[in-house]
């Protein structure tokens, strides 16, 4: 079994360092980029599972690679917000209409800001959204080529505290912001591995959790780690690393995301989720 395993996505790489992880199964982890390339790398065949946040396997379900989701992870309410500059005339989430915002496109950076953007009467065709790629978004930012950021973990904690930033909005007030751990159908993960799967994730986190010291000293002493061990502990002490079956009700909150992208035009068509009944 091959599992994805990008940066963003802290569960699976500390799955990856950790000692005995998924030991039961036949397994190898497969580095890859960003989570917005976790459908193509399933399409291929090249890995068989991934983790991600909310947005990507919807995206995989409005291209009708049918989507199977294994597991969630608890809501992160700290992992996502929009930053503007403390120097600026946008104040509140309403301010933003008409601007330029800096983001993943395509990731919960989206349903974060069309949320955002909906709670005050607005939607995502009244900002422009600015790709952020390879981009230093926090110097786009500062140098004013875009008037807001949508930042995620681990560089959202190290910029929290800047003075030259305002924090318009956090997901814990938008958006559950979890992590999901999917598949697609193609594959063909039985009942019972999927039940390992969940449980196994569950067994890594419930470690991690229990040791933060030693999970952080892990992820600063990978090439390019983006912090130190102190760092590492900060943004690993914010986040609740339990994980949960992927059940309706999970299922619903994805279904309700979709409907409101549908709804702000990000994709042109209604995409509609598969319970897990319906995939037995």
């Amino acid at each position: 079994m091959r599992i994805g395993v990008h940066p963003n996505n802290l569960h699976l790489r500390l799955a990856r360092l950790w000692p005995g992880s998924f030991a039961g199964f036949d397994r190898e982890f497969v580095p890859y980029s960003e989570g917005r390339d976790t459908a193509s790398l399933l399409e291929s065949g090249q890995i068989h599972f991934g983790g991600t946040g909310s947005t990507p396997p919807i995206e995989a379900d409005a291209r009708g690679l049918g989507v199977r989701y294994i597991a969630a992870s608890a809501p992160r309410p700290a992992n996502g917000a929009i930053f503007v500059r403390a120097d600026s005339d946008i104040r509140t989430v309403a301010d933003l209409a008409g601007k330029r915002i800096s983001l993943v496109d395509g990731s919960f950076h989206t349903y974060l800001l069309a949320k955002s953007l909906e709670g005050e009467g607005f939607g995502l065709p009244d900002v422009t959204r600015v790709e952020s790629g390879d981009l230093d978004s926090l110097k786009e930012l500062l140098e004013k080529r875009v008037d807001g950021w949508v930042a995620m973990s681990p560089r959202l904690e190290r910029v929290i505290d800047r003075k030259d930033l305002r924090l318009i909005t956090r997901c814990g007030s938008t958006i559950p912001n979890r992590s999901l751990f999917w598949t697609l159908e193609r594959h063909e993960f039985t009942v019972e591995a999927i039940s390992t799967i969940v449980s196994e994730l569950d067994r890594i986190g419930r470690e991690v959790t229990g040791d933060i010291r030693r999970a952080a000293e892990l992820l600063a002493a990978e090439d390019g780690s983006e912090g130190d061990a102190a760092a590492w502990e900060r943004v690993l002490r914010s986040r609740d690393f339990s994980v949960l079956p992927a059940d309706d009700a999970i299922l619903a909150e994805q279904q309700a995301e979709a409907d409101t992208l549908h709804r702000h035009g990000h994709f042109s068509g209604p995409v509609a989720l598969k319970r897990p009944a319906e995939l037995a």
